[in-house]
């Protein structure tokens, strides 16, 4: 994107986290194969104005091709086209959604969650607030964590370091969150090693 010059060495007056976002693409989808096995044809809602979005399909379609199942990529960079995406997602009879990170779905947490809740499709997210505010399971970067480092490093440059001589760090606690309230109301079994894999469970 071109914040900064590179990852060790940033350069000029920017620093701080990078979210692992389009390297779990693959693994999302075998999570959610995991929990909707029978799921042939799966949708992916993506925002395209994300300079990630790129690599982030290419995470998916390299999953998708090693599950043997077909995807259907909706793009949304809008509220009305969240609601159009879900119309498509019927009419294609997609069998599952997986929603993909960005900061737009994140300020949509409810919109989406509630959709889902009201077409009944099985849904992975890319944070925990998602499984939390009801959505099925969730499976991405820990936004606590993320913002703990962003603390230590605001207080590191309060104290007179200078951001360019601060590495850029990447977020690497990831975290598996399942609603088995969820799951139980759309009709879905969670596998027993499925669960013992969750970091938690939403009882």
């Amino acid at each position: 994107m071109g914040l900064v010059a590179s990852l060790n060495r940033p350069g000029g007056n920017a620093t701080g986290i990078s979210f692992l976002t389009s390297d779990l693409g693959a693994k999302q989808l075998e999570l959610l194969r995991e929990v909707v096995p029978n799921a042939a044809l799966i949708a992916v809602l993506v925002n395209p104005t994300n300079p990630s979005t790129e690599s982030i399909n290419r995470s998916f379609q390299d999953g998708a091709a090693r599950l043997g199942v077909r995807l259907v990529v909706l793009n949304a960079v809008s509220e009305s086209d969240i609601e159009m995406a879900f119309a498509t997602i019927v009419q294609r009879r997609a069998e599952a959604l997986l929603v993909a990170g960005d900061t737009l779905f994140t300020e949509r947490l409810n919109q989406l969650v509630a959709l889902v809740t009201r077409h009944s499709v099985p849904t992975i997210y890319f944070v925990r607030e998602f499984a939390v505010a009801g959505g099925l399971m969730s499976y991405g970067t820990s936004l606590s964590d993320s913002y703990r480092l962003v603390g230590v490093y605001i207080g590191r440059i309060l104290k007179g370091a200078k951001p360019a001589d601060l590495p850029v760090q990447q977020s690497t606690t990831v975290e598996l969150v399942i609603n088995l309230k969820t799951a139980r109301a759309l009709g879905l079994t969670i596998p027993l090693p499925l669960l013992g894999r969750a970091d938690e469970v939403i009882e």
